[in-house]
């Protein structure tokens, strides 16, 4: 981002949840924001927030699965705005559901806006950007994009085809020696709409696993991300951070845990409605629907405040200090040291 200047930002997936939070927050940064959602009325809110917070908003509405309204969408935003600074992709849609209980057709969808979204998005963002040699593109990932879980396949599949991908144009970027940076944030479960709108087949309706993170801590490190964007990835939450160790050393013994824990944990005690409002092919917030904002219903306990993300943030600070103890320790010994052969 351009110190002590408004930024051109595009938030996909920013009417509701965790993109909703991180429009308002670049907004409150000077930023202008282009808002990309399917939604009309989540749309119009955000747009709404993104004003009052201080930016300028274009809301488009935009199937992310649609890479020719993508390219549509990155023109108007250029014609708008002028140059995009940050893109940000965040738009996904998933299902709960045993992997045999997934329609064909599903998994598809979900994999074309979960993934694809992200490739399409990064593909009209870099075509502007290389030329510039400017720019930052932020991938919203998960601690799902290492460690799969049960009744999430679909999402877990798309979450790791991104990180496998990010990585492999990473590398191209640094071979071609370009200024254009994509980093990646993976975030715990955060208190988002999703849960009330996501197409639903276990018995009970579906809830965020425990620790829950409200989605202003998830836009503070998107934000973080963005201004910073050398490193290659941010671990948001303290179970991001179990989650992914522990996989990293024992994965056949996380396996049993999550086989034996996992399908209650993402289970309210209510049942599943009949029929409930499902966002996989059209979005909940059209004709007669009604914006649901940036929080779920589960606010009740959910953190605000990360460790890894401060720490992250006060990198060099923390650096610094540890040099300075280093040294001192090292100054200290050798004091130590000589005197005792003077001895």
């Amino acid at each position: 981002m351009k110190r002590n200047q408004p930024s051109v930002v595009v938030v996909t997936g920013a009417s509701g949840g965790v993109g909703r939070a991180t429009a308002r927050a670049f907004a409150a940064s000077g930023a202008s924001v282009a808002l990309l959602a399917r939604g009309r009325k989540g749309l119009d809110a955000a747009a709404e927030e993104v004003l009052r917070a201080g930016g300028a908003a274009l809301p488009l509405s935009v199937d992310m699965a649609d890479h020719r309204a993508v390219t549509e969408a990155a023109d108007r935003i250029e014609e708008v705005f002028g140059p995009v600074d940050v893109w940000v992709n965040n738009a996904f849609t998933g299902v709960f559901a045993p992997f045999v209980e997934i329609e064909p057709d599903e998994f598809r969808r979900v994999t074309e806006v979960t993934y694809l979204g992200y490739v399409y998005g990064t593909h009209a963002a870099l075509t502007r950007m290389l030329p510039r040699d400017h720019g930052t593109i932020v991938q919203v990932g998960s601690a799902l994009a290492y460690r799969g879980i049960p009744l999430q396949s679909a999402y877990c599949g798309a979450k790791h085809a991104i990180q496998g991908w990010n990585e492999s144009l990473r590398c191209e970027l640094l071979h071609q020696g370009s200024k254009v940076r994509t980093t990646m944030v993976q975030l715990p479960a955060v208190n988002t709409p999703q849960f009330g709108w996501v197409l639903n087949r276990m018995p009970r309706r579906p809830r965020p696993v425990a620790p829950v993170y409200e989605p202003e801590l998830a836009a503070r490190a998107i934000l973080f991300a963005a201004a910073h964007p050398r490193r290659r990835e941010y671990w948001v939450g303290a179970s991001t951070v179990a989650t992914l160790l522990a996989n990293a050393v024992a994965p056949g013994l996380l396996d049993r845990y999550l086989a034996r824990t996992a399908y209650d944990a993402q289970q309210r005690p209510e049942p599943t409605p009949p029929l409930p409002d499902v966002n996989l092919w059209h979005p909940v917030d059209g004709d007669g629907g009604h914006d649901h904002g940036a929080h779920g219903d589960f606010g009740m306990g959910a953190r605000t405040h990360g460790p890894q993300l401060w720490l992250s943030e006060h990198r060099g600070a923390l650096a610094a200090g540890a040099a300075f103890v280093a040294a001192a320790f090292a100054a200290t010994r050798m004091r130590a040291d000589h005197g005792w052969h003077e001895r």
